[in-house]
This record gives structure tokens, sequence and C-alpha cells, in this order.
């Protein structure tokens, strides 16, 4: 298939555009440093680039898209708030209701304030906890992304309680010292550190079911003893769920797990797929945002029209078709049929699923942590990647990603996916034997 026009669109990219792309997740460099794929629409299931090549989509725009592109009550909501005014900067009634209808159905979630990004729910979620506990430290995962507020981008150090380095420049030590990552599934560390230093610790920040290392799934009563150690502590427990919330369910995976924390950080599909997040837990807590308290938090497109319509028009066609078993099926099926095909090449694997989500790793026996993760095997990613999408299969670029089963698949496209992961298993074993 042609790729002229992609490349092209490309070029005037980089001329303009630092490294190209908007987002580093948007390039290709991982996957072999090709020029990535211009999109030009999005048409349920499909992706269909500048050159008209159409690709089945298990991106999902990393995930807000769980109804697929353009879907028809989502345009249509968004249409009509765009000819309202996309933002008003004052109170309007699809920001309430979508407020409405997140905490009616997010377990533990008693108020909410809404912004415009993931990254801004977490950064303010960590403020506020500071700010209920009069403490500083925060305490993170490897390998668990919340975003890029400074805070957030920093690894574990060598002991329990070694501050964190830094992920990124132009990060402040200052702030680096207040930030402690421990490995994720590991409960004894975790319990170490919160004896060591739990006194100054205003939260633990997790995702529930991790997503950004591939998904990776908490091991039974993990996150039950995060919670009770962690309150023991007199910290709060954040669950970044910004892609987890509705993915799996209609609510959040909190819930689904059994484990309520105090705060929670949303955002993808509240937006359906335009701009949104939101944070918030217990009215005790949250009445310290301003301007009921002293925690300052604010955006000229927080909670902004367009996407409180959108968002809200999402949440009703989940709730009201639930579509959650269905493409927990289709999931299940595509992931036994990847693990089988790869066994019958000889291709070492292991997958991950959670749900509707789930993570292919090359070479790793057991991903239960960010460690385990890195042992997956890029090169052999790069190679599935780039001949799944000669056959017409669009997958993240990376191999710390998940793929997306969303409501508008079927039979058929799991089917033709399943041919293209034939097909490229066979071509990686005659590659291995060349």
């Amino acid at each position: 298939m042609s790729r002229e026009q992609s490349k092209r669109w490309f070029e005037r990219a980089t001329a303009v555009i630092s490294g190209g792309v908007n987002s580093p997740a948007r390039s290709f460099a991982a996957v072999g440093g090709n020029p990535p794929l211009v999109i030009e629409r999005g048409e349920g299931p499909y992706l269909v680039d500048v050159d008209q090549n159409r690709y089945i989509d298990y991106l999902a725009a990393f995930g807000p898209l769980v109804l697929g592109h353009s879907h028809p009550a989502v345009t249509a909501a968004g249409e009509a708030a765009l000819k309202r005014g996309p933002l008003t900067g004052a109170p309007h009634p699809d920001e309430i209701l979508l407020a409405e209808e997140l905490v009616r159905s997010i377990a533990g979630l008693e108020q909410v304030r809404l912004t415009t990004t993931g990254t801004e729910a977490v950064m303010s979620a960590i403020r506020l906890a500071r700010s209920y506990t009069g403490r500083s430290r925060v305490i993170k995962f490897d390998g668990t992304y919340h975003g890029h507020s400074d805070a957030v981008l920093v690894r574990a150090g060598s002991g329990a309680s070694t501050v964190g380095t830094a992920d990124s420049l132009g990060i402040p030590q200052g702030v680096v010292q207040d930030v402690i990552s421990l490995p994720f599934n590991d409960i004894e560390r975790l319990r170490e550190t919160l004896a060591e230093v739990g006194s100054e610790v205003a939260c633990v920040l997790t995702e529930p079911i991790v997503g950004n290392m591939g998904i990776v799934n908490p091991i039974p009563g993990y996150l039950e003893e995060m919670a009770r150690l962690t309150r023991e502590a007199g910290a709060l427990l954040i669950f970044d769920e910004v892609i987890t919330a509705y993915r799996f369910h209609y609510g959040s995976a909190g819930a689904l797990l059994g484990v309520i924390p105090d705060l929670y950080a949303l955002g993808k599909i509240i937006g359906g797929g335009l701009p949104a997040g939101a944070y918030g837990g217990r009215s005790e807590i949250m009445k310290l945002v301003s301007p009921n308290g002293g925690m300052f938090q604010a955006g000229t497109l927080a909670g902004n029209p367009l996407s409180s319509a959108t968002g809200l028009a999402t949440l009703r066609v989940l709730r009201e078709t639930n579509p959650y078993p269905r493409m927990d099926r289709l999931a299940n099926d595509l992931a036994a049929s990847i693990l089988h095909l790869a066994q019958r090449q000889g291709i070492p694997i292991s997958i991950n699923r959670a749900g509707s989500g789930f993570t292919v790793f090359f070479g790793a026996e057991s991903v239960t942590n960010y460690t385990s993760a890195l042992a997956a095997d890029s090169r052999q990613f790069a190679l599935f990647h780039r001949l799944m999408l000669e056959q017409g299969i669009y997958l993240a670029p990376s191999r710390f990603e998940a793929w997306f089963v969303s409501a508008v698949h079927d039979v058929a496209h799991i089917e033709e996916t399943i041919q293209a992961v034939d097909q490229t298993f066979r071509r990686m074993r005659k590659e291995a034997l060349a």
C-alpha cells in the first residue's frame, strides 16, 4: 500500500512541529523510526490515512474511543453543543449533568471537579491530597504513567524509601525529593516504605489496573492491602482511572476490583473523544477546593460545553447498551488466538488481559511489574507492528501500550485480525530461520 501522502505530510510537520508530532506516543520511533501515518479520518472501527488506506483500529486514540470513531449519538451531541456555543466561561447544564452521571456511577465519588486533561486531574488530586494531609511526599509505582506533570515523571531509586530520579529534563530536584517510586505488585516494599516514612506521605497514587507498561493486573489482595496500609499511615489513596474508568464496565475499575480509593483521577472516555478530565472523591476532602477552600485549581476550558456534551452522550450510550460483555468476549477470543498462533510458530509471547484491553509481550514469560515489562523484546514487537500495519491493522506504536477492542468491533474484524496475525507470525518465523 502507498504511503507517499503520509510521508509528504510528515515532512511538512517536522518543519513546524517539534519532532513532527504533538505527543511522543504518536511517533514511530519505537517501532523502527519510519514516519508515522497521517490519519485523515476515523470511521467506526477503522482509521483511514491520507493515502486512503484503511486500517482496523485497536489504538482507540489510546483508550478514549470505546464507541469507535464518529459514533452517531456522540457526533450529534457535539454538533448540537457547537451550535449552542463551544465555550461560555460560565456554568452550563451539560457539565452539571456530566458531573451527576460520574458521581452516580462511580463508587466513592461524592463530589467532582472537571478539568481539561487527565494530566491536570492527577496533578490536582495530588495537590488536594497534600492540602488535606498537610504532608508533601507522594508514593507512585514504576511504569505507571500519570501524565506529564513534574511530580509523576519520576522513577524509583535503589532502596524502598530512596528518592526517585527524574525521567525528564527540566524537573527540579526539590520536586524529585518528594516522590518515591516503588515496584508495582510488591506489597512488602510498600509496607516497608510506609513504616519508614509514612508520616510524611500525602498520598499513594496508582492505576488499579496498569495500562502504560502494558496491561498489568494487580495480584490478588494487593490493592486491598495497599488501601489498608495507606489509610493506616494517614495518607490518601488515589486511583488514576484515566484509562480504566468505563473501559471494563460501567464505572470504575476500583469498584470492579472491590477497592474504593479516597480520590479518583479520570479522563479519556468521559470526554467522548474531546479533551476532558476530572478528579474527585469524598466531600470532606473536596470541600478544600477553591472557592470553598484554599486549594486552587482552575481552567478556562474545564467542563467546557463541547466536551461535556460528547462525554455525556458517550456515557449514556454505554449505560444503555452495555457493550462490555461482548467486548470482553471478543478480546478474549482475539488474545487466545494470538497466543495459540504464536505457540504454533514457536514465537515466545505472553499476554496480559483485563476485559476489552490486552497487551502482547514478546519474549516475556510473565509480566507483573515494570522490570518484567522491560524484558519484552522491542525488536520483535517492532517487526510485528510493521507487518501488522502492512496488513491493515493499526496498533499503538509501543510495546508498552494496549490493544483496545471497542464496541464497534465485530466477529468479522476479529477474524480478519487473526488472519493477519497468522501471516505475520509465519513471516516472523521465516525471518528468524533465514
